[in-house]
């Protein structure tokens, strides 16, 4: 998004505050009139009036349509497409500021490179764009790399990093442990069904920002109000896999969810409630350590592996207020 009112257009579609100076970046939701979720992405400021906007690997085409049918007809603001010219690669975990080190002259100190800070780099015989963010909750960067530099970056890291034991990680290990960490997905757990409040997001929500935004009206108006749904972090203590039927289950306010036997594929996860079948979108399970809600511990409570056709106890059964 680029031009004299790149600002003002991004700060009408966000709910976060994007005012940012020039090398920050801001976690934001885009939100619809009822207040949730039609996408949620990273805005980085690389110049007065210009910005990158970050979205997840499957809804680019998608955000592209919302925020440009939305963008006011009379802004002087261009929303391009340039994904294609862009291969991203994550280095995450404890040592990925040694790794990064061993191949880049920039400081990448706590001091001189700081969280949600993103700026040009030198990588081998490439400048990329380095972001301080990642999708894991542990220290990190994600790179933005030209697709014509990526093989020649991609085989710098890999060459520097095998004495810090450095490893490819596939989707579907970023999956478990975002989820572990309790970061939210579209798609999954943020929804067009779910406000930020819901989602526990509401920090990234500036409802008092100049100008306003899409969903503000809606939020003002629940906001103090009780919530009636929740997205929670249930932690077992059993680690052990969950095997003919789902290891993701629902607890709701108020609703009985049944586990129902499952397919080998683990991605297919449905629960039955007394409201009928519901597809596990909102709900989530992370195996380790004793029972956890929102980081309150339940000491005592029951861990015991479900099996299909079992009922699950209700919120208040489970967890009385």
């Amino acid at each position: 998004m680029q031009g004299r009112d790149a600002e003002a257009v991004l700060q009408r579609l966000c709910a976060n505050d994007v005012a940012v100076p020039v090398g920050r970046t801001v976690y934001t939701g885009v939100l619809n009139e009822r207040g949730t979720f039609e996408s949620d992405l990273t805005i980085a400021r690389l110049a007065r009036d210009k910005f990158l906007v970050i979205t997840g690997s499957a809804q680019p085409m998608r955000d592209m349509d919302w925020l440009g049918r939305h963008m006011p007809p009379d802004a002087n603001a261009v929303l391009t497409d340039v994904t294609s010219g862009w291969t991203v690669l994550s280095i995450m975990g404890p040592k990925s500021r040694e790794l990064l080190q061993k191949v880049s002259k920039a400081d990448l100190s706590n001091e001189g490179f700081p969280f949600a800070t993103i700026r040009e780099i030198g990588v081998g015989y490439a400048t990329v764009l380095a972001s301080r963010r990642t999708y894991m909750g542990e220290l990190g960067w994600e790179l933005y790399v030209p697709v014509e530099f990526a093989v020649t970056v991609f085989e710098t890291l890999h060459e520097a990093g095998a004495e810090f034991g450095l490893r490819d990680a596939g989707y579907y290990a970023v999956e478990t442990l975002r989820l572990e960490k309790g970061y939210r997905a579209w798609g999954r757990e943020l929804t067009p069904d779910d406000t930020p409040f819901q989602a526990g997001l509401g920090w990234a929500v500036k409802l008092d920002k100049p100008g306003g935004f899409i969903g503000q009206k809606a939020l003002l108006e629940a906001r103090g109000k009780p919530l009636t749904r929740r997205l929670v972090s249930v932690v077992l203590a059993d680690g052990e896999p969950l095997s003919g039927f789902t290891a993701r289950v629902a607890v709701q306010w108020g609703i009985a969810a049944r586990v129902l036997p499952m397919s080998d594929d683990p991605v297919a996860t449905v629960v039955e409630t007394d409201e009928g079948a519901l597809p596990f979108q909102r709900y989530f399970v992370a195996r380790q350590c004793a029972p956890v809600l929102h980081g309150v511990r339940f000491e005592g409570a029951e861990t015991a592996r479900p099996a299909p056709g079992d009922l699950l106890p209700t919120w208040q059964e489970k967890f009385p207020t």
